[in-house]
């Protein structure tokens, strides 16, 4: 494969100019063209228009970026054997000095998006178009950006002496409107969401958050959401938030409110001693799953109604160590999936540890829904 040689797409320099009669339209509208100063890319998500957002810990900010695709009819299967060892030769390095942050998707094209960060702190975006890997510029290109009120300061550490930093986004998507975002703050109760209207303005939305733990067996403010979805739970929208450790708790989004402390409702223990990485809604023959990606856990799949029917709050603790509760998942056999995006209405993408050590990326079909 060819090297990109485009790292300099992430050049300091700015060009700043704002759009003329004749610029974007839309929620592109207000957009201006230059180099958005980005630090660091912890996730990625993509909203209308072919939008793609990016959170930025680093800087505490997050950006829109046009990307300026078109909509295809349908999406390519997708297959990149050593996927990692692909991405640092086309960048000119080695996969051990490399890691994969975040994967979206692109509705609109369907191009597969990619965020890296090398060893010195370089965030690199990269897009997979087939079986084609490629760089995006991120110089001279249409963007807005918006800062976050009250991020966890860049010195903050937990009591393992680990930067908490990195988590002033923890996850984030597109839902309605809005740009959520998930993360800690400097508030009393750290675990902060956002909500923040797109076209971005001043206007922000933060609510600090609590949740029963089940496997700790207690109430906690501190941990961030890890991974998130935004979707209908029956006939009301709601956020479903996966934790480290692994509780999976609801959100209805109207309670949700500016400057409130909002409780959680735990619905699942999904056992300990892991992380979600990764959560994304697909339907079938008019029923929704919900599909979790885990650091040390198979793939998980759940009904969304399964989750509107279940009229329970766990609030006692698991009594043995690994063991569940609440509503009921299957374990899909996929195991060591570290990325998960919907690829179209019948097809998700995964990247995959397999047991020879390749780091894979492929496409799989809605039959194991």
């Amino acid at each position: 494969m060819k090297k990109i040689l485009s790292l300099c797409c992430l050049t300091l320099v700015s060009v700043w100019a704002m759009a003329d009669n004749n610029g974007p339209s839309g929620l592109k509208a207000g957009f201006i063209k230059g180099t958005p100063q980005i630090e660091s890319m912890n996730a990625l998500a993509f909203g209308p228009e072919g939008i793609l957002f990016i959170g930025d810990s680093k800087s505490a900010k997050v950006y829109a970026v046009d990307t300026e695709e078109e909509k295809i009819k349908e999406a390519k299967e997708v297959r990149i054997a050593n996927f990692d060892h692909e991405v640092a030769g086309a960048l000119g390095t080695t996969a051990d000095k490399i890691s994969i942050q975040d994967m979206a998707v692109n509705p609109l094209s369907k191009a597969i998006y990619v965020s890296v960060h090398h060893n010195d702190g370089t965030p690199v975006l990269l897009k997979v178009v087939g079986n084609e890997i490629k760089a995006v510029k991120l110089n001279d290109i249409g963007y807005s950006e918006v800062a976050i009120n009250n991020p966890i300061d860049k010195e903050a550490k937990d009591r393992r002496g680990r930067e908490l930093r990195i988590s002033a986004v923890s996850d984030l998507s597109y839902y309605k409107g809005n740009v959520m975002v998930s993360g800690l703050s400097n508030q009393e109760f750290r675990s902060t969401f956002r909500s923040i209207p797109f076209p971005f303005t001043q206007k922000q939305m933060h609510s600090s958050l609590e949740i029963y733990h089940a496997a700790h067996g207690q109430y906690e403010t501190f941990a961030p959401i890890k991974a998130f979805t935004a979707t209908e739970v029956g006939d009301t929208p709601h956020l479903i938030a996966g934790y480290t450790c692994t509780p999976l708790v609801v959100f209805p989004l109207n309670t949700l409110k500016p400057g409130e402390h909002v409780k959680g409702r735990t619905v699942a223990e999904l056992g300990n001693w892991n992380t979600p990485l990764d959560m994304i809604t697909m339907e079938k023959e008019g029923n929704k799953y919900l599909l979790i990606a885990n650091s040390n856990r198979a793939l998980m799949k759940i009904k969304v109604n399964d989750i509107a029917s279940f009229n329970s709050d766990l609030t006692t603790q698991v009594k043995e160590r690994s063991s569940t509760a609440g509503v009921n998942f299957i374990a899909l056999p996929f195991v060591n999936v570290l990325q998960l995006d919907k690829l179209d209405n019948s097809q998700f993408v995964l990247l995959q540890r397999k047991a020879t050590g390749s780091l894979d990326l492929f496409s799989s079909g809605n039959r194991w829904l």
